[in-house]
């Protein structure tokens, strides 16, 4: 009788185990959200149109494998290249969760935008200096809408962004001008 006990606990605790291993492998997969374009795959060259180069506009972007509990999206575009410190393109929050595109030339719905380094609300293309550049367009998933009137900086967004990001997503693309 004091066998069976034994084997019964030892057969519930394996269970109990492998139920904890299995939650565990799907929320890795929540943080396996993904941000990709049509317009350059991860690494490759942005083109042109989405530069100060041709027509300045954003590239469409697209939203994958969205964590459960996200509330809200922000979306920084910046250049850790350029001469000084980092230059921010574009700072856009409180996308709709129910977001899995944001079109070409277009912000979403009732979303915000911040000012950028060229003290613009709206996209402000690449545009380096000199040489190749990095572009970071780095997706926030939130358990929230941000409190944050239009118009603030990305300092501001990071700020206000602390303690509530579910998971983020990174597309990197490259440009040198002609």
């Amino acid at each position: 009788m004091r066998i069976r006990l034994i084997i019964v606990i030892a057969l519930f605790c394996g269970a109990v185990l492998l139920y904890f291993i299995a939650s565990k492998k799907d929320a890795s997969k929540e943080g396996d959200m993904r941000l990709t374009s049509t317009a350059f795959q991860e690494g490759e060259k942005i083109p042109s149109q989405y530069t100060c180069d041709g027509d300045d506009v954003n590239p469409p972007l697209h939203i994958s494998e969205t964590p459960d509990g996200t509330v809200s999206f922000a979306l920084v575009m910046d250049d850790p290249d350029a001469p000084g410190s980092t230059w921010d393109h574009w700072i856009v929050w409180d996308i709709s969760p129910d977001t899995n595109e944001i079109v070409e030339n277009s912000v979403p719905p009732n979303a915000r935008q911040g000012t950028n380094d060229f003290q613009r609300l709206q996209w402000g293309g690449p545009c380096p200096p000199n040489g190749t550049h990095r572009y970071i367009f780095t997706l926030y998933a939130l358990d929230t809408f941000l409190d944050l009137e239009e118009g603030a900086t990305k300092d501001d967004l990071e700020q206000v962004m602390q303690g509530h990001i579910l998971a983020q997503a990174q597309l990197l693309g490259y440009y040198q001008r002609p």
